[in-house]
């Protein structure tokens, strides 16, 4: 008798372009990647092109796409309008090292739509935003310390350090010094008493946090934790960050701060900013960021005020994209149809999971979602947010993470991580169609396995 095929096998007939050029690939980058999460056993895919929701790799397989670019294009691939603002740019310079009328436009329309964005400025990245942001908090307050959440992610920059396990008091990562991050406390999120002992020591600049919950909303927070941040950190005298940079245009037009009423003093933003180019942005309350600011005063422009270059910031490309993307925002449309699969996504998911009597759920918000499986958690048909009364959901082991990434993609999807993703402007019933019918193929082929 024939031996059964597994999912890796499988996924090694259907991927040897992608093996070859991974191979090439381990000659000039660590473990064969450029970005953390793009790491894949036994290899990644190599894509070739792509257009709205779809991509095709080098050996031909189409896909469903979810992550989007990271999350970064809302009007999926290719929009024909980002692409022409792009292209008639790129005729007139990519560079001008020098003010331009897109900047003002990009900054206006970022400010038309944030709530707390009385002035903006731009960065190359959601690290860069990040790290200013930080540091402008700790000019305006005078104080050192940063207060943070347990697996929230703000980049990969020092002072937040960018890890998503479990952390203690100071979170820890190589090549980062004992000092910086003895300046950075992370404790769990939903408790509102922590940050008020925390932060009654007068020793915190800032509170910084995703504000739909750890690594966009894995796992999620109450509003009203948010709203019991703005009261206590206006009452100490803390600078409170909303770090939007996945949540920013995407849960709403103004993010999460305008779907839920909270205003941060300072908001960080990239990804759908730049409408798929690079780019990122800290906006915010004008005394904050007037730490920025020259002044005909020599002593306050050698000592205090937060010097920021950056050769990329606000250049014409990103900005051209990013406006031409905020001006289609701006209407709520592509979020109502975004939102509207992404709940009949999620719902018909746990379906399946339901019908197959697989332990897991399918949760999310607005135009997100993530997975778990091989758990038992709380399964509400017609339901896209996890209980907010229930308790956190569980993580699911990235082995078995790995194993759901191979096999939707052998079936023609891809998952943002492997455990979820982003629906977009430009996604179709029949994505999610195809999308179900693979889940419930490879959810079949781990049982099979004895994998879930």
């Amino acid at each position: 008798m024939a031996a059964t095929r597994t999912i890796i096998d499988d996924y090694r007939r259907l991927h040897p372009g992608s093996q070859h050029l991974y191979e090439e690939a381990l000659h000039s980058f660590p473990s064969g990647v450029t970005h953390d999460i793009r790491y894949t056993t036994p290899f990644p895919i190599f894509i070739d092109r792509a257009r709205g929701s779809r991509k095709w790799d080098v050996d031909g397989n189409e896909y469903v796409d979810y992550v989007m670019g990271h999350g970064a294009l809302f009007l999926g691939h290719a929009h024909p309008l980002i692409t022409q603002a792009v292209v008639d740019q790129a005729q007139k310079g990519t560079h001008y090292g020098a003010n331009h009328r897109l900047e003002l436009e990009w900054g206006q329309r970022v400010r038309e739509l944030v709530p707390s964005a009385k002035e903006v400025r731009f960065t190359s990245s959601g690290t860069e935003a990040t790290l200013m942001a930080v540091r402008l908090a700790r000019a305006y307050t005078g104080r050192d310390k940063l207060l943070k959440f347990d697996h929230h992610f703000h980049g990969w920059q020092d002072y937040v350090v960018g890890s998503r396990a479990a952390e203690s008091d100071s979170p820890q990562s190589a090549g980062v010094p004992a000092s910086t991050l003895g300046n950075t406390i992370s404790i769990p999120q939903g408790d509102v008493s922590l940050v008020e002992d925390a932060l009654a020591k007068g020793e915190f600049a800032a509170v910084i946090l995703e504000p739909t919950g750890a690594s966009w909303g894995t796992v999620p927070l109450r509003v009203d934790f948010l709203k019991g941040l703005r009261d206590l950190t206006s009452w100490h005298n803390t600078v409170l960050i909303f770090d939007e940079v996945v949540t920013g245009f995407r849960v709403s037009p103004g993010g999460v701060q305008g779907r839920f009423g909270v205003t941060p003093d300072l908001t960080t933003l990239a990804k759908i900013l730049a409408g798929g180019l690079p780019g990122g942005a800290v906006a915010g309350k004008t005394d904050i960021l007037s730490m920025l600011a020259f002044r005909e005063d020599p002593a306050w422009n050698a000592g205090h005020r937060v010097a920021h270059p950056g050769t990329f910031n606000a250049n014409p490309l990103s900005a051209a994209a990013g406006s031409t993307m905020l001006a289609q925002v701006v209407t709520g449309n592509p979020h109502q149809h975004a939102d509207t699969l992404n709940e009949r996504l999620v719902n018909d998911l746990n379906y399946v999971l339901q019908r197959m009597g697989t332990p897991g759920r399918v949760y999310g918000l607005a135009s997100y979602f993530h997975i778990v499986l091989g758990k038992d958690c709380p399964v509400e048909r017609d339901g896209i947010e996890w209980p907010a009364d229930g308790p956190p959901p569980p993580r699911m082991p990235s082995a078995l993470t790995a194993v759901l990434k191979r096999g939707m993609l052998n079936h023609g999807v891809d998952l943002m991580g492997g455990n979820g993703g982003f629906t977009s402007g430009v996604h179709t019933q029949k994505d999610v169609a195809e999308t179900v019918e693979a889940f419930e193929d490879t959810v079949g082929e781990m049982r099979v396995e004895g994998i879930v």
